[in-house]
C-alpha cells in the first residue's frame, strides 16, 4: 500500500531540491532519514520533514508498520514563482524570480 506527504509552496528551487533527491529515492526510510540528517543543504531539512510527515501518515492512518517501509517515490515540481525587481543602472530594473516547489513524498510497504 502507498501513502504520500505533500508540501506546496515551499520557498526553495525545485534544481535544488532534485539534487538531494537521487540519493535517497528508493531506500528504505531509516537509511533515508540518516542520509539526509548529514546532508549540508537547506532542501535536506525540508524533505526529511516531508518524509516523517509521510512516515507518520502511514502509521496513524493506515496502521502500517513503520520499519517495513521504503521510499517508493518522490516528485519535486516547480510552484509559482515570486517576482521581485532590482534596481540597475540608468533608471532600469532587472527582474528576480524567487522559486518555489511542490515536494511529494511516496512511502510504500515491502512487496512480500
Amino acid at each position: 500500500m502507498e501513502v504520500k506527504a505533500v508540501a506546496k509552496h515551499v520557498r526553495i528551487s525545485p534544481q535544488k531540491v532534485r539534487k538531494i533527491i537521487g540519493d535517497i529515492k528508493g531506500k528504505k526510510v531509516e537509511s533515508g532519514l540518516s542520509s539526509l540528517k548529514f546532508m549540508p543543504q537547506k532542501a535536506s531539512g525540508i524533505v526529511e520533514k516531508i518524509l516523517k510527515s509521510a512516515v507518520a501518515n502511514a502509521d496513524h492512518n493506515n496502521n502500517m508498520d513503520v520499519d517495513s517501509l521504503f521510499i517508493k517515490n518522490i516528485i519535486v515540481d516547480s510552484g509559482p514563482s515570486l517576482k521581485r525587481f532590482r534596481p540597475r543602472a540608468r533608471g532600469r530594473g532587472a527582474r528576480i524570480l524567487k522559486r518555489t516547489s511542490h515536494i511529494t513524498v511516496v512511502v510504500a510497504d515491502e512487496a512480500k
